[in-house]
C-alpha cells in the first residue's frame, strides 16, 4: 500500500484549501491509501524534508469543513522552477518521495506549478518510477488552459463584483465631476477585470472596463471618459493591471521598469496610480486611484459556494483519476450546460496546461475595447453563484492554520 502527498504552490486563493480537503479526504477515504501527508511550501519545502501527517486532519469532519472556508494556502506555497538539466534536484524528489512510499504525488497550483508537475512525471517515466503525479487546477486569473474556468476564479470575481459596487454606491452621493479607477490583478488575462460588470445592476458598476487583450491607447482612455462626463458626474473604470499599449509595453513599466520572478514573471502593480496622475493633469477632475491587491485572492468572507464545492470535487477527483493509473494530468472542470448549470470533471495532459495562458475570446470584448458583452456575463454567473459564511470566534473569522489547531 503506497502513501499520498500533496503540497501547494504559487499565488493562493480563497479556494485553494478547499481543493486541499478533497484531496486529503479522498486519501483518508481510499482503502489502497496508506497515509496522507503534506508537503510544507511546496516542492522547496519538501526537499528540506519539511513533510507533515495529515491523516488526523482528513479524519476530522468539523477541521475539513474549517479548512475549505480558510484562505490562502495551508500547507504554505513557493514559487520554485524546476531545472531543466540539474539531474541532482530530481534525484532528491525521488529519494524522499522512496522514503516516505509516496504512490501519488498531488500540487496544487497554476500554470507554473503544472510545469513542476509535468517535469517530475516526465522524470518518472523517464526512469522507471512507479509514482503518479497529478495536478490539481487553480488561480483566481482563470487563465489555464484546457478548461471551463479554474478553481479560485468564482469567489475572487464575487468579491471584486461587490467591491466595485460598494465604491460606485459612495462615490454616487457626490455632485461634482470625479473619476475613480480601480486596478484588478491579470497580467495577460482580463477576466478578473470583465467580472466588475456583475456589479452593474441599478447604474452601480463600472463605466468603463479595460483588459490586457486590447491594446490600450491613452488619446482615447481620454476620450471615453469624456463621454461618459456628458451623462453623468462621476467616472468608475476598472482596469487590469496588465493592460498595455499596441506596441506591448504594460502601462505599469513605462514609468518604472518592473521586477521578474523565479519564472521570468514581470511583477505588475502601480497601473492605477500612474493612470490617476495622468488623468488628474489631463482633465483638472477629482480622481482616486484604489488596487485592489491581496484582498482580491483571500476574502473569504464573501465566498462563492459554486465555486468552494468545485474545487473540492477537484481535489477528490484528483485523487480518484490517480488511483485508476492517471498520471501527468491536471483536472479539469468542463462545463456540460449553462442553463440549469452542469459540470463534469476531466484530467487532461498537464504539458497542455503548463507555461500557458488562457485569455478572454474577442467576442467577450465589446467593440470599442473598453467593456465587456452579454456573453461574458452569462459565462461567469453560475460562478459566483451562492454563498458561503465563515465560522466566528470573537467577532472576527476562524480559519485553520497550520501548527496552531
Amino acid at each position: 500500500m503506497k502513501n499520498l502527498i500533496v503540497g501547494q504552490s504559487g499565488g493562493p486563493t480563497a479556494a485553494i484549501n478547499s481543493s486541499l480537503a478533497g484531496v486529503i479526504k479522498a486519501g483518508v477515504d481510499s482503502e489502497k491509501i496508506g497515509k496522507v501527508y503534506g508537503m510544507v511550501n511546496g516542492i522547496l519545502g519538501m526537499l528540506d524534508r519539511q513533510i507533515v501527517d495529515l491523516d488526523n486532519l482528513g479524519n476530522d469532519g468539523a477541521k475539513v469543513e474549517l479548512l475549505q472556508k480558510s484562505p490562502a494556502s495551508y500547507l504554505g506555497s513557493c514559487r520554485y522552477k524546476m531545472p531543466e538539466m540539474d539531474e541532482s534536484v530530481y534525484k532528491k524528489v525521488f529519494e524522499i518521495l522512496e522514503e516516505y512510499n509516496i504512490g501519488y504525488f498531488f500540487y496544487i497550483g497554476g500554470n507554473d506549478s503544472m510545469d513542476t508537475a509535468a517535469k517530475l512525471s516526465k522524470y518518472a517515466k523517464e526512469h522507471d518510477k512507479d509514482i503518479k503525479f497529478v495536478g490539481v487546477s487553480k488561480t483566481i486569473d482563470n487563465d489555464l488552459p484546457e478548461m471551463d474556468h479554474t478553481p479560485g476564479f468564482g469567489s475572487a470575481a464575487k468579491y471584486i463584483a461587490a467591491t466595485v459596487r460598494e465604491v460606485a454606491t459612495d462615490a454616487s452621493v457626490y455632485a461634482t465631476k470625479s473619476v475613480e479607477i480601480i486596478e484588478v490583478m491579470g497580467r495577460d488575462a482580463g477576466w478578473l477585470a470583465g467580472s466588475s460588470a456583475l456589479a452593474g445592476e441599478g447604474g452601480l458598476g463600472p463605466d468603463l472596463i479595460y483588459l490586457p487583450e486590447k491594446p490600450f491607447d491613452l488619446e482615447q482612455f481620454y476620450s471615453d471618459i469624456a463621454e461618459k462626463f456628458k451623462v453623468k458626474n462621476h467616472v468608475l473604470i476598472v482596469i487590469s493591471e496588465g493592460i498595455r499599449t499596441a506596441d506591448g509595453k504594460y502601462i505599469c513599466d513605462a514609468v518604472a521598469s518592473l521586477t521578474v520572478d523565479a519564472f521570468g514573471h514581470k511583477q505588475m502593480g502601480g497601473t492605477g496610480k500612474i493612470l490617476e496622475n495622468l488623468v488628474k493633469e489631463k482633465m483638472g477632475v477629482k480622481v482616486r486611484s484604489i488596487e485592489l491587491n491581496t484582498p482580491q485572492r483571500c476574502a473569504s468572507h464573501i465566498l462563492s459556494k459554486t465555486d468552494i464545492e468545485e474545487s473540492f470535487n477537484v481535489g477528490y477527483t484528483a485523487v480518484e483519476e490517480a488511483l485508476s493509473g492517471k498520471t501527468g494530468v491536471v483536472i479539469a472542470i468542463k462545463r456540460v450546460s449553462n442553463n440549469p448549470y452542469q459540470v463534469t470533471y476531466e484530467a487532461v495532459d498537464v504539458t497542455k496546461v503548463a507555461n500557458v495562458a488562457r485569455t478572454v475570446p474577442d467576442d467577450y470584448i465589446n467593440e470599442s475595447g473598453n467593456f465587456v458583452t452579454d456573453k461574458f456575463i452569462e459565462y461567469i454567473l453560475p460562478l459566483v453563484e451562492g454563498e458561503i459564511y465563515p465560522e466566528y470566534e470573537n467577532g472576527v473569522p476562524k480559519f485553520l492554520i497550520l501548527g496552531a489547531e
